[in-house]
């Protein structure tokens, strides 16, 4: 009789151990997935253990002979007749405007149409009425291998000044303006050529696999912190003057303007031409906010432009749209 309260407690522990197995083992299969997706997770969010930036290559390598001089003040207006600062790495401004281009709206890219398409970002343009939008837009590049660097609004000797987009080998200057889709303000983001195909990062791009098959995934959120931390607008639609972004070109935006080049095609002129008297488009009417923000229709391409090595003082190498799209 004595016995029995003896061992007892050692049968209810065994007990008690039996119990916690068998709840552990029907809940690691719930638990294994859960802690796997957690560190997956973390792991994709992390530039760092990301590798190599694959769009790397679109910045052109900068040699030891090629320097950039530094932009004037913000303020500080250039003597006349003298030369707009950009003009050393931009093609000549195709519009002038007294005062600064809205901010940039937000707004949703479409997918590509297809492999082999650019991405073109929406931007602010002049017209008789003032600014208006032009939608954003995938064009067909008008040779294998060419990239999009866009134009961009800078402030000089008192006046905003539009330096038109071009094509090229590499990515130039766009005065530091962050656009979006992977136009971080610096480089492109958004893919890359290799072996003849363009390649779109999926963290940049709203990409349908079903109809582009060459894709990947790199986030280059450091990158675009640091970028983004002398711009307190992230919306900030030039460069200079009060409240623009104040970017200065690096040697390997100015080593891309020195090699061939070509202005932007025909399609692409008479695009921004097509918004320019769309009252949904107007600055003055819709607040910011344009009625047609891209267009998923895409841009197709003029196999006459060609990239082209550019003569000493001369800034226009190859216009392939040689029409002005904005007034003075």
């Amino acid at each position: 009789m004595n016995r029995l309260p003896r061992f007892a407690p050692w049968v209810l522990f065994a007990l008690a151990g039996c119990f916690c197995v068998a709840v552990c083992h029907l809940r690691m299969i719930p638990i294994l997935p859960t802690v796997s997706a957690a560190v997956a997770g973390a792991q994709d969010q992390a530039p760092q253990d990301q590798g190599q930036d694959p769009a790397a290559v679109n910045m052109a390598p900068s040699g030891p002979s090629y320097t950039t001089e530094a932009p004037p003040p913000p303020d500080e207006a250039s003597a006349p007749g003298e030369s707009p600062d950009d003009s050393g790495y931009a093609e000549q401004p195709t519009a002038t405007a007294p005062e600064p281009p809205p901010a940039l709206p937000d707004y949703q890219q479409p997918p590509p149409p297809g492999d082999g398409y650019l991405w073109q970002p929406g931007y602010w343009a002049w017209g008789p009425s003032g600014y208006y939008w032009v939608p954003g837009a995938w064009i067909e590049p008008p040779y294998m291998g060419a990239l999009w660097t866009p134009g961009y609004w800078g402030f000089y000797s008192g006046r905003y000044m539009f330096y038109p987009g071009h094509w090229g080998q590499h990515i130039g200057f766009y005065g530091g303006i962050n656009y979006g889709f992977g136009y971080i303000g610096l480089g492109y983001e958004g893919g890359y050529w290799n072996g003849g195909h363009f390649f779109y990062n999926r963290v940049y791009n709203n990409v349908n696999v079903r109809s582009v098959h060459n894709v990947y995934h790199y986030n280059a959120g450091n990158r675009v912190s640091s970028l983004a931390r002398g711009n307190i607008n992230p919306h900030t639609s030039y460069r200079g003057g009060n409240g623009g972004v104040q970017a200065r070109p690096q040697p390997s935006e100015g080593a891309a303007w020195h090699e061939p080049t070509a202005s932007r095609m025909t399609s692409q002129v008479q695009h921004a031409q097509q918004f320019q008297s769309n009252r949904g488009q107007s600055a003055s009417t819709n607040h910011g906010r344009p009625a047609t923000m891209a267009i998923s229709k895409p841009l197709p391409a003029d196999r006459n432009v060609k990239p082209t090595v550019r003569a000493q003082g001369n800034s226009t190498p190859n216009r392939g749209g040689s029409e002005r799209e904005e007034h003075k």
